[in-house]
């Protein structure tokens, strides 16, 4: 009996260590679960890198892009008033016609997109000048004329005369292509800040089709948290590679200086308004002569639409082309030329890409029917907005 005992202590024994190591080792052979500290449901983990990463350094792309980056020093006579003793000859024969007026100094950036010395930057920069001067990263000072300007996308294109007869050597950037780039990307903003000198701020892509936000008539912007300060407006965005992919051109700021919310015009636009303006001088777009408002949920379910895209036509100029094609207040513009329009902003887009002169179907929505319209798109006269 007592041997019987003692194998059976034995065998308990045995068995309750078994059992503390498995569950210990291989809980799931008992099927208890997951381990202790184990996730309760599936996740994805990075694996552990097999050797530490290497600090990221962008001097390739800064060094491509920064030559090519110029500072723009503009100046500008104050209208200051004639002091009438002036108008008396025999005052101006022993005091003489009087000195120049008081002069403005402003200070901005640009972008060498040409080897030919044509000068990418924005229209602020240089509104208004009398003379522009530009500085290249080698120290060289330049003088500049201005070639063209648009004031709805906030463009201008300058190009670099030499000195004496001499020809120039200008290290022209790469432009880049909208189509590479995505949120989250590395870019670098190149400009004068505050007039300190050349600066490389680092940040990513934040958003991309940015518009309503007042600042152009056209506005398709680049948000991205690179710093970017008064003094960097016409100055490059570059990506990782150091190609040109927008213009630096607005911040949003409480302070006046940068909060990490910078916009920049695409190169994308920038190089059809710098095509346009290098071939003819001015840039040309669409017209029909319409007002247009957004269409809200409310206004959608009143008119009884199954979404709100599309842009309320709200008036029509008398005699403009709308009017002459048939447009009516309280229709809703739905297409143009086959391309749907989705808001008001992209209502006025799609008509300024439409050259003047040409027939273009328009879609529309009048009551609760669906009728075509053919306009003959009209030249719209540039309105420039007031920059706060």
């Amino acid at each position: 009996m007592r041997r019987l005992w003692l194998i059976f202590a034995q065998t308990v024994t045995v068995s309750l260590a078994v059992l503390f190591v498995v569950s210990t080792l291989k809980p799931e052979w008992l099927g208890r679960g997951s381990p202790v500290g184990a996730s309760v449901v599936a996740l994805r983990e990075s694996a552990a890198p097999a050797v530490p990463a290497k600090a990221a350094s962008f001097r390739d792309a800064a060094d491509k892009a920064l030559p090519s980056v110029v500072h723009v020093f503009t100046s500008q006579k104050v209208k200051a008033r004639r002091n009438p003793l002036l108008d008396d000859p025999v005052f101006r024969h022993f005091f003489g016609e009087g000195g120049d007026g008081p002069k403005t100094a402003g200070l901005g950036s640009g972008v060498i997109v040409s080897p030919s010395g044509f000068v990418l930057t924005n229209f602020h920069v240089v509104e208004g000048a009398d003379q522009i001067e530009v500085a290249l990263s080698d120290g060289r000072n330049l003088d500049a004329r201005l070639v063209g300007s648009d004031p709805e996308s906030d463009l201008a294109v300058l190009q670099i005369s030499g000195r004496n007869g001499k020809e120039l050597e200008l290290p022209a950037i790469t432009l880049g292509r909208m189509d590479d780039i995505a949120v989250g990307d590395v870019t670098l903003a190149i400009g004068n800040p505050f007039g300190v000198g050349q600066t490389v701020t680092m940040g990513i892509i934040s958003a991309l089709g940015r518009s309503h936000l007042g600042i152009n008539t056209f506005e398709n912007f680049i948000q991205t948290d690179a710093a970017i300060n008064p003094g960097n407006s016409g100055g490059a965005l570059v990506d990782s590679q150091g190609n040109l992919i927008g213009i630096n051109t607005a911040i949003y700021s409480r302070s006046g200086g940068s909060l990490g919310i910078g916009f920049a015009i695409p190169i994308s636009l920038a190089r059809n308004v710098m095509e346009q303006i290098i071939q003819t001088g001015s840039v040309t777009r669409g017209w029909i002569g319409v007002e247009a408002q957004e269409i809200t949920i409310d206004l959608a379910e009143s008119f009884g639409l199954p979404d709100t895209s599309g842009a309320l036509i709200a008036g029509v100029l008398r005699g403009s082309p709308a009017d002459a094609g048939g447009i009516k207040p309280g229709d809703i513009l739905l297409a143009i030329d086959g391309r749907l329009v989705k808001d008001p902003q992209g209502m006025l887009e799609l008509i300024a890409n439409q050259k003047p002169g040409e027939t273009v179907a328009f879609k529309l929505r009048r009551q609760n029917s669906v009728v075509d319209a053919s306009v003959r798109i009209g030249k719209r006269t540039p309105q420039r907005r007031e920059r706060e």
